[in-house]
Formats: structure tokens, C-alpha cells, sequence
């Protein structure tokens, strides 16, 4: 189980990475393009060596999974998986609705996750069996007693190929056509985790994408789960494709898995 101490680590991870990112918001700093074709800036660079600078001296033998600067001791049981800036294209565009992500995982499995807007100090935090909290104060997700009447997000239509987009075009028809709202990246999942948005479907995503949403969005009363409704864990970025989905109701789950072609959980 993950300690108080684990969160209260996460925390401080999170403060560090927002005093990296403040003075650069809708500041100067460089961008390049990487590898992937996705944008970096010198924001997310800070970010993260800021991040990892502490784990280094309060977790040693701890894991380390980041975006920009890679893996450090990838055997270990216990891995903190860092995005120091989700949402990249945002921070460019001066719109505060990127995060800092921050997770902690065991065995494979995430257990403690924070979601930081760095700009407006909104964060949210979830540990293993406990409530999840918006700064500082619990919140729970919404009912969803009919998905025809559900706000839907995602941050953009490019993450879906052919196939997916099939699938999320069907989802889509599923729920009220005023209310699917575009653009967000993790600062959606914090939202739904609070009660305003009822489903978040996305794809393409990556380990760091969505490890600290977990706990976050569980721990508010929601649930999490690849496009076929089976847990999200350290494999399913390479298993499922990055497919995820965060629903506010779990009882809506197979409502949106049909909306979207699948059939029954297996």
C-alpha cells in the first residue's frame, strides 16, 4: 500500500514541477519537435529534472518513468511515472488546461496519482483507498442515470485512427450532441473526477498519459478501463494502444462500450 508519506512526496513533486512552469507560462522559452512529431518546450524539460532531482534524494531505489528524460532503475517494484507538462500544445497556446502528472505505481499497478494546473493551483489527488481530493477537499463524480444526457470529452479527433474513430463516432451518437467538449488533455479527467463531465474516451495515449489518472478518477467514485472495459495497467499502453476510458458512473460502462461496438466485459 502506499503511505502518507508517498503522497505527501507526490505533493512536493507537484510544487516543484508548477515553479518550473509558472514563469515560463505565455512567457519566452524554446520548442523543438521531437522524435514523434509531439512538441517539447523548456518548460517540460524543467519540469521533469525538477521532479526527478528530489526523487533522487528522498526515493534512491525507487523507479523513474519520464516523458523527456526516459527510465531510470526499470526493475524496481515501486515507479514513479512523470509528465511534467500533458498537454504540451496548450502551455504554447497560452490556455491553462494542461497538468503536471504524477504517479506512483506498484508491481505494474497505479496507485497514487496527481493532476496539477500548475497556472490556475487546481490539483487533484488520489491514493489507493482513500478519497480523492481537489485541493485538499473530497470530490466525487456525478450520476449518470441515462448516457444520452452525458458530457462527453476528448482532447482531439487526430488521436483516432480509422477503427477508433468508428468506435468514438459511435460513442458519440450515444450521448447529447451539445455536450462533447473538445481539447483538455488531463485536466478532463479532473473534471469528470469532480463531478462536471460523465465520460473521457481517448486513444494513442502513453504510460505517463494516464497512470496518475487512475487513482484520481477511482478515487472519486469513477472507474477507468481500456476500450474493452479490463483495468488500466502498466501494459496497457502496449497491450490496448493507449485506449482508455474514464466514465464518472461505472454502471454506464457497457452502455458506452455497445455505444461504441464492443460487446459484454470478457
Amino acid at each position: 500500500m502506499p503511505s502518507a508519506s508517498d503522497l505527501a512526496l507526490a505533493h512536493r513533486l507537484a510544487d516543484a514541477a508548477g515553479a518550473a512552469i509558472r514563469p515560463l507560462f505565455r512567457g519566452q522559452w524554446a520548442e523543438e519537435r521531437k522524435d514523434d512529431r509531439s512538441y517539447v518546450t523548456e518548460a517540460d524539460r524543467a519540469a521533469e529534472a525538477a521532479m526527478r532531482a528530489i526523487l533522487e534524494v528522498e526515493r534512491p531505489a525507487d523507479g523513474i518513468m519520464g516523458e523527456e528524460y526516459g527510465v531510470a532503475r526499470e526493475g524496481a517494484a515501486r515507479q514513479w511515472v512523470l509528465d511534467p507538462i500533458d498537454g504540451t500544445t496548450s502551455f504554447i497556446a497560452g490556455r491553462p488546461i494542461f497538468g503536471t502528472l504524477i504517479a506512483l505505481m506498484q508491481d505494474g499497478w497505479p496507485v497514487i496519482g496527481v493532476i496539477d494546473q500548475p497556472v490556475l493551483k487546481e490539483r487533484w489527488a488520489g491514493r489507493l483507498g482513500e478519497a480523492t481530493t481537489f485541493n485538499g477537499r473530497a470530490v466525487r463524480t456525478r450520476p449518470c442515470p441515462d448516457l444520452a444526457d452525458g458530457v462527453l470529452a476528448t482532447t482531439s479527433p487526430n488521436m483516432f485512427g480509422d477503427s477508433d474513430a468508428d468506435a468514438f463516432m459511435g460513442l458519440a451518437k450515444g450521448v447529447a450532441e451539445r455536450k462533447i467538449v473538445w481539447g483538455g488533455d488531463c485536466y478532463s479527467y479532473g473534471l469528470l473526477a469532480s463531478g462536471h463531465v460523465d465520460v473521457v474516451c481517448e486513444a494513442g495515449l502513453k504510460l505517463y498519459d494516464y497512470a496518475a489518472l487512475v487513482p484520481v478518477v477511482e478515487g472519486a467514485g469513477g472507474t477507468m478501463s481500456d476500450w474493452q472495459g479490463h483495468p488500466l495497467d502498466a501494459g496497457s499502453a502496449e497491450a490496448q494502444g493507449g485506449r482508455v476510458l474514464a466514465l464518472g458512473d461505472p454502471a454506464r460502462l457497457e452502455d458506452v462500450l455497445e455505444a461504441m461496438g464492443g460487446g459484454p466485459i470478457s
